[in-house]
């Protein structure tokens, strides 16, 4: 991942108006991007990249350019009407703003790799067999998206991400040998960072918690909880209390039951040593 924005969708017109709005204030300020970056703890590459509206601004990045830049809530009012280009299915960009501003952020996996850990060839091979058939436009436009996602691993160095992932996720061999050899190169070099947890959930535990689907859970700087449910051409943001709480009992249960992290990464080595 890079801090390049030739990956990043086509901006939409409320991220554009935002990144207008906010380098006026910048400029108000007699500040350069250079000079700004530091002040609200962002690279200079994603403060371009905010002004170009091609970067959804979060809530922590907005809060310190409003205190620094003394915009009179302008930014912070702005902000609310900031949204993605349909790079990202409708219901899912609730979900994908929230995840801008996680402080801990949990997946459960049984149907593909998380988009979060995908290479692009994975993910090219995913949508190229999507059903009704993509263009190639629109195939781009889900890759930029998904790499544009992707770079919160990087950016949020201390948020805690942890995934579980069903063993025959990674078995089923999508895209074939290359492909598979290279995500598993990337899962192991993206689990070395601290805040990236990776297990496993092995093929011989024939029952489990998350035998009812994926789990999606994440944690707000105000310690708030929300869950997302996605299904076949549908998604469902939960936020209500109870169903949370069942939720993180079930993911509890699930970190259990899958492999440690370290047994983990040898079962990946040994699956890409069998290739």
């Amino acid at each position: 991942m890079t801090n390049s924005t030739a990956n990043e969708p086509e901006p939409s017109d409320s991220l554009k108006t935002f990144g207008l709005v906010h380098k006026a204030f910048r400029k108000r300020a007699g500040l350069t991007q250079e000079e700004f970056a530091p002040l609200v703890r962002y690279q200079p590459a994603t403060v371009a990249s905010i002004e170009q509206g091609r970067r959804l601004p979060p809530r922590v990045y907005v809060e310190r350019a409003e205190e620094v830049l003394d915009a009179f809530g302008v930014l912070r009012a702005a902000a609310k009407y900031a949204t993605r280009e349909p790079g990202l299915a409708s219901w899912f960009r609730r979900w994908a703003d929230l995840e801008e501003q996680a402080i801990s952020l949990y997946t459960f996996e049984n149907r593909l790799v998380p988009g979060l850990l995908q290479t692009e060839a994975y993910a090219r091979t995913l949508f190229n067999e999507r059903l009704p058939v993509l263009t190639d436009a629109q195939i781009e436009a889900q890759l930029a998206a998904r790499s544009d996602r992707q770079r919160l691993l990087t950016e949020l160095p201390n948020t805690a991400f942890s995934f579980i992932v069903e063993e025959h996720v990674i078995q089923r061999g999508t895209g074939g040998p290359d492909v598979t050899r290279e995500l598993i190169n990337h899962l192991l070099a993206v689990t070395e960072m601290r805040n990236v947890e990776l297990q496993l959930m092995p093929l011989a535990r024939n029952v489990h918690a998350g035998l009812d689907g994926p789990i999606q859970l994440l944690e707000t700087p105000d310690n708030e909880w929300f869950g997302y449910c996605e299904g076949q051409e549908n998604g469902q943001l939960v936020a209500s209390p109870k169903t949370i709480s069942v939720l993180h009992l079930r993911y509890a249960k699930l970190r259990s039951q899958a492999l440690t992290p370290e047994d983990s990464r040898s079962l990946l080595e040994r699956t890409r040593g069998a290739l």
